[in-house]
């Protein structure tokens, strides 16, 4: 499921893409306000990229692979996932390399995914969880009028913040 914006290309990650993917999700700025292990070689990436398109296959999310238009190399990734049981709310997740950062990539790719998200899968709600430190991430949900759900928690992850999006 390809998705194109005026500087953008969103595309399915492959097996082609496994030191990008590397890349991507072993920075550590990247990192900096998620909690996973990241990967340590191709090996690592290839078996995420694998464990993505199964969970293509079988309609648990989609994931999107961010390039700039007539380019091969990821640049990030951009995610709908933890889908509702009756399919009507998603989660949004999304990372990007630092070199990348503050350039409106982020802002434009979201406007993207969120547009598919509610024409496209007729979502009601879209969801995003992101770390209350994390600066960018929350102007980014801001910017795109997600509303900072108070109270609310991301069970396991006490540093986090919810923010939703109805339709």
């Amino acid at each position: 499921m390809r998705i194109e914006t005026d500087r953008l290309t969103l595309k399915e990650i492959d097996e082609s893409h496994v030191e990008d993917i590397l890349k991507i999700r072993s920075n550590e700025i990247v990192n900096q306000f998620v909690k996973r292990i990241p990967p340590k070689t191709n090996y690592d990436a290839l078996d995420f990229i694998l464990t993505i398109k199964k969970r293509i296959r079988n309609n648990e999310s989609l994931y999107w692979g961010i390039s700039y238009n007539n380019q091969q190399n990821l640049i990030g990734t951009i995610c709908l996932w933890n889908f509702s049981e009756d399919r009507t709310e998603a989660e949004v997740g999304y990372e990007l390399l630092p070199d990348h950062h503050r350039k409106g990539i982020m802002s434009e790719v979201l406007t993207a995914v969120l547009n598919f998200g509610f024409n496209e899968l007729n979502l009601q709600e879209i969801l995003a969880f992101t770390n209350k430190f994390n600066e960018n991430s929350k102007g980014l949900l801001l910017k795109h009028d997600f509303i900072l759900q108070e109270g609310r928690t991301d069970e396991g992850f006490p540093d986090n913040l919810v923010f939703s999006l109805k339709k």
